[in-house]
């Protein structure tokens, strides 16, 4: 129970941190905000042209009498859009972060900084890293579906479907969450899609954690938006947990020069000013 309440800590954490840098923030939702138009004009045609497709689907019934046809296209209609729904919630994430990963790079490596510092990211062309991003968000998808097929099928049986079903549900959905978000921060230290799966199964709690706080707080339409920066800069801060940066490998933000007079060299002149760290996000 610890270990999953610090899960949500790193969320409430990855939030603060987007707040106390407000540039950060804003720029880590442009992302969001493109993707968000895409899927409101996809969405939005899906509701002008389900009728049409539903016809098209059903050209058997063309010859059906009242009230038949117009229940069976207006059922289909509505499971179209429902599917629609559904595929938009599962698969919004991932698009974000594929369309957004220069931007999830750039504030990775800002919380990265602020926190001590990690080791250098490979150097990997820019289409290389999209390439291997849509290859792993694909793969997960895969895995998503698959679990939703089980789990709805699940839904129908009696009392389970109704109780436990909901709450594997919403723990499937924030495990793959959280491996979708913690991705950019793990890629950025050459761990592979496999081991990065294996270390949040080895640390389930806190996974479950973080993922199921952030998955009930994307299922508030638009505050996906909003905290998208935030549950970035939290999983950043959660891969900082899982894959632990050695002291030799880490960038050490710079400290302070102490001195009781002038610099070491005898010249005269203190080595820098004091806690002017180029690490220092205050000013961001």
């Amino acid at each position: 129970m610890r270990d999953f309440a610090a899960g949500v800590g790193y969320l409430l954490r990855g939030q603060r941190w987007v707040a106390r840098h407000g540039r950060w923030w804003g720029f880590g939702m442009i992302p969001a905000l493109i993707a968000l138009v895409g899927y409101v004009a996809a969405l939005t045609a899906l509701v002008v042209w389900s009728d049409d497709l539903a016809s098209w689907a059903t050209p058997f019934a063309d010859h059906w009498g009242s009230p038949w046809q117009g229940l069976l296209r207006g059922l289909l209609a509505a499971v179209v859009l429902a599917a629609g729904g559904l595929l938009s919630l599962v698969t919004f994430t991932a698009a974000t972060l594929l369309v957004g990963q220069p931007f999830y790079e750039s504030l990775c490596e800002k919380v990265d900084e602020s926190e001590g510092g990690a080791p250098p990211a490979p150097e990997v062309p820019l289409w290389r890293e999209l390439l291997v991003s849509a290859r792993d968000s694909v793969q997960v998808l895969l895995r998503v579906v698959g679990f939703g097929v089980l789990l709805f099928a699940a839904g129908f049986l009696p009392l389970v479907g109704q109780t436990v079903v909901p709450v594997l549900g919403v723990c499937v959905s924030g495990y793959y969450l959280t491996a979708e978000l913690s991705a950019v921060a793990l890629q950025r230290r050459g761990i592979p899609q496999r081991e990065r799966l294996r270390l949040l199964r080895g640390r389930m709690p806190l996974t479950l954690g973080f993922g199921v706080a952030v998955t009930l707080l994307f299922l508030v339409p638009f505050v996906t938006v909003l905290a998208m920066p935030g549950a970035v800069a939290g999983a950043t801060l959660l891969g900082r947990d899982l894959a632990p940066v050695e002291p030799d490998e880490s960038v050490e933000p710079d400290e302070p020069v102490e001195s009781d007079g002038p610099g070491a060299d005898g010249s005269g002149e203190a080595d820098g000013p004091a806690g002017n760290s180029p690490l220092d996000l205050s000013k961001d």
